[in-house]
């Protein structure tokens, strides 16, 4: 705290205008005033588009109940039942992945032929 005692708000800022407004030319003042301005202007802008809403959706998991009593066949016949379930998924995913896919190299292809 001891450091805090020869601080003096108006000594500070008679510093700062004897800095910027007395040893400097009027255009000076004029550019340092326009970059704080872009600067403030394009952090603003960053923060303005930072703020994305993302639209809001259930994520339910619904669990199946199976009674302890059911045979080897009925675990079996679900099994089979669950499998093409989740092959027929793991297919459209796969076909998603592979347009994705085209999609990156057609963009590619078209920044290799502007040179990028």
């Amino acid at each position: 705290m001891s450091v805090l005692r020869y601080f003096s708000v108006p000594r500070a800022y008679r510093d700062v205008k004897r800095v910027f407004v007395t040893r400097r030319k009027p255009y000076e003042i004029w550019f340092l005033l326009l970059a704080m301005a872009l600067t403030v202007a394009i952090i603003a802008g960053f923060v303005h588009d930072s703020n994305i809403k993302r639209p809001y959706h259930e994520d339910i998991i619904y669990v199946q109940s199976w009674p302890l009593d059911r045979s080897e066949a009925e675990i079996l016949a679900q099994q089979k039942i669950d499998a093409a379930k989740k092959a027929k998924e793991q297919a459209a995913i796969e076909k998603a992945e592979k347009e994705r896919q085209a999609q990156f190299q057609r963009l590619d292809n078209e920044l290799d032929a502007w040179g990028i």
